[in-house]
Parts: structure tokens; C-alpha cells; sequence
């Protein structure tokens, strides 16, 4: 069977800033659900993974405010409840989907560990913002107290920072390949996985970091021999030049294409369609046949050739 690896936006399942809540996140998964559902129906074998980024941002700001009574949870905890918590929503409405279609699939949800390079160069250079605003004084208090790198963000306030390293090897890589072999619809990597670093005895051990969850999710998909990346995100295909006079919607691209794109710059943006069109080149660069591009509701329609942007070889 074709083995295909799903990696879904966390801001996919957060429609706008009214449809926040647990509930209208499980509503969300349950959309993306029934057409990847549809997906497996056609003899796919599924590996899905997800972004985190606004659920550990809420995980982080509850965590603040119940500071005064309750001890604040860490980064790579934060980590592992959202994968806990999407990967339940994700299985459920698969279970329920399959149910319904009459599909003989089993979901599980592998809560997955993704080990960094402690010495990485992100780590000197921490540029990813988690959790809430703060005014200056508190920044400077928990810079000095509790060692946060923090900076200014474009006069809105000060935020944490952390690094954002490579992903280089997932913990639990045997465990899901078993699971993908047997049959079994397996959620991982979610968020890019929990980063963890290698301590001087030997051990694996948290780290505060975030790891970009499309690369991450390339690394699995070339790891289990995935025939395709699927990149779920916010909009239907890739445009060139987005947001500007000369935008254009793209079919397709070749691998050369977009490594000529990416060094030209100004084509994709940065913290949004970029870092996505530098993991499906990973991908390919690794041996991968090719990828694809959409949003959540045109998963299937994109699959049959109707939308999306592909790229090839």
C-alpha cells in the first residue's frame, strides 16, 4: 500500500480568533478527520503529525496566571500534553470516521520524543517567541531569575524566546514504523516532537526548544518511507510573490524550482509558507518521491490531482 505522511497546521484546527475553545478545536479535527478518513478509505497507509504552536501558547498562559497557587509547566511538558490532547482529538474522530465508513483501522497516538544537538547554533541564537506578552520589568525579572532569553517584539511588548534546533533523530522512530507496518493509522511527531538533547551520562533529558514541526514531519516521512508529503495549511496552493500585486497560484513546482525560489528570497514568506517549502525540499533532497500542498478541506480534492500545489523531482 502507498504510505503517506499528513503534517497538519495547529492553526488548522483553530478556525479564527472566535472558534478557540477545546470544543471548536475538536470540531476542526473532526473536519480534517473525515477527509483524511477518506484518504485511508483509498488504500493509503496514514501517518499524521500536527503543529502546537497556539495550544502550548495557551497551555503557557494558564500556566502564568495560576502561578501565585500552582508551579508553571515547562516547555517540553507543554509539549507532551498537546500531543496527548490533539492526538486524542485527531484518534477519536478517526475511530468515529472509520466506524461509520466501515473501515477495519486502528488509530494510536505515540507520544514522541525528537532528540537536538545540544551544541546546535540555534541554541546560541534563541528567536522563536512562546507564551505571553510582558512589560519590560517582568522580562528583565525572569531573564535574571530564571534565565529566559527574551526580547522586544515590534512595540507590542516583550515576549520569551527560545531555539528553534534541527531535528535530528526521533526517539520513538522503531515504534512507529512497527505501527505503520502493521496497519495501524499512527499520530506522532506531534509538534515537531518533544526536543530532548543527550546529557553527559548518556540519558535523554527535556530541553525548552521548538522544533519546527514541518521538518520534523519530512524527517518522518523519508524515515518510513512515505511515497508523499502532505503539508496541511491555511491556504488551498502556494502562491509566488503572496500578498503582493504580482501573486500567482502555483500547480506545480519542481525541486529545482523551489531551492531557486528560497535563495532568491521574497517569494514565500518567513513564518508561514517558507519554512514548509524548506522541509518538502529535505524531503525530497532525502529520497522522497514528492509532496503536496493545501488546506484541510481540499485534502482529498488535492490528492486527486483537482488542487494543491505538487512538487516533483
Amino acid at each position: 500500500m502507498p504510505r503517506l505522511v499528513i503534517a497538519i497546521g495547529g492553526n488548522s484546527l483553530i478556525p479564527d480568533g472566535d472558534h478557540q475553545t477545546v470544543q471548536d478545536q475538536y470540531a476542526a479535527a473532526a473536519e480534517t478527520g473525515d477527509h483524511i478518513a477518506g484518504l485511508v478509505e483509498q488504500g493509503w497507509e496514514v501517518a499524521i503529525s500536527h503543529g502546537n504552536g497556539p495550544q502550548v501558547g495557551f497551555i503557557l498562559r494558564r500556566s502564568e496566571l495560576a502561578s501565585n497557587e500552582l508551579h508553571e509547566i515547562p516547555l517540553d511538558y507543554c509539549g507532551a500534553d498537546t500531543q496527548g490532547a490533539i492526538g486524542y482529538m485527531l484518534q477519536q474522530n478517526l475511530v468515529n470516521d472509520f466506524r461509520q465508513r466501515g473501515i477495519d483501522k486502528s488509530v494510536v497516538t505515540v507520544v514522541t520524543q525528537v532528540e537536538v544537538d545540544a551544541s546546535d547554533p540555534a541554541f546560541g541564537k534563541p528567536a522563536k517567541p512562546i507564551g505571553s506578552f510582558m512589560e519590560k520589568d517582568e522580562a528583565m525579572r525572569r531573564r535574571d531569575e530564571e534565565g529566559w532569553d527574551v526580547l522586544e517584539d515590534a512595540g507590542r511588548g516583550w515576549r520569551r524566546v527560545v531555539a528553534s534546533p534541527q531535528p535530528m533523530r526521533i526517539v520513538e522512530l522503531d515504534v512507529i514504523r512497527s505501527l505503520l507496518d502493521s496497519g495501524v493509522v499512527t499520530i506522532a511527531v506531534g509538534g515537531g516532537g518533544i526536543p530532548v538533547v543527550e546529557n553527559a551520562d548518556g540519558d535523554l533529558e527535556g530541553i525548552a526548544a521548538v522544533i519546527d514541526k514541518d521538518l520534523a514531519s519530512a524527517m518522518l516521512a523519508n524515515q518510513v518511507d512515505a511515497d508523499l508529503l502532505l503539508i496541511s495549511t491555511a491556504v488551498e496552493q502556494v502562491a509566488l510573490n503572496f500578498g503582493t500585486p504580482e501573486q500567482r497560484w502555483v500547480d506545480q513546482f519542481t525541486l529545482a524550482e523551489v531551492k531557486q525560489y528560497l535563495e532568491e528570497g521574497g517569494h514565500f514568506a518567513e513564518g508561514s509558507m517558507a519554512p514548509k517549502m524548506r522541509a518538502v525540499v529535505q524531503f525530497l533532497e532525502a529520497g522522497g518521491k514528492e509532496a503536496l500542498i493545501t488546506d484541510p478541506a481540499n485534502l482529498e480534492r488535492a490528492m486527486n490531482g483537482e488542487t494543491g500545489t505538487r512538487v516533483v523531482q
